[in-house]
């Protein structure tokens, strides 16, 4: 049998290395999928926590222009399950913004701690 691939009828069968390679790569993006959604649904919960004024206050974007952008970002990664998709990026970028950005100046602003 050996490592190189063979034929069964029309199909190509590879050895077990490669499938080990197939399989980390899956568990990898799977991760990173998991990863993102959980960052961008925090962003979301805690975006809808906060009282509109809050972020008036902070000077940040308004509240439901922040939940529109989180929203569209959860539902398109719900969507798009790959955390590679030009959708995604873009949310996960925009979650993170909100988490590094805006939480920390509504947290202030509410006396959050």
């Amino acid at each position: 049998r050996g490592s190189r691939p063979h034929a069964v009828g029309s199909l190509v069968v590879y050895p077990g290395d490669v499938l080990a390679v197939f399989q980390i790569q899956n568990t990898f993006l799977m991760i990173a999928t998991l990863l993102v959604f959980v960052v961008q649904a925090w962003a979301f919960v805690d975006a809808v926590s906060h009282r509109p004024e809050a972020f008036v206050a902070a000077d940040k974007m308004t509240k439901p222009t922040w939940l529109i952008i989180l929203g569209i970002a959860l539902v398109a990664h719900m969507l798009i399950w790959s955390p590679v998709s030009f959708l995604n990026l873009i949310g996960a970028v925009a979650a993170i913004v909100y988490l590094v950005d805006a939480r920390p100046a509504l947290r202030a602003v509410t006396g959050r701690h």
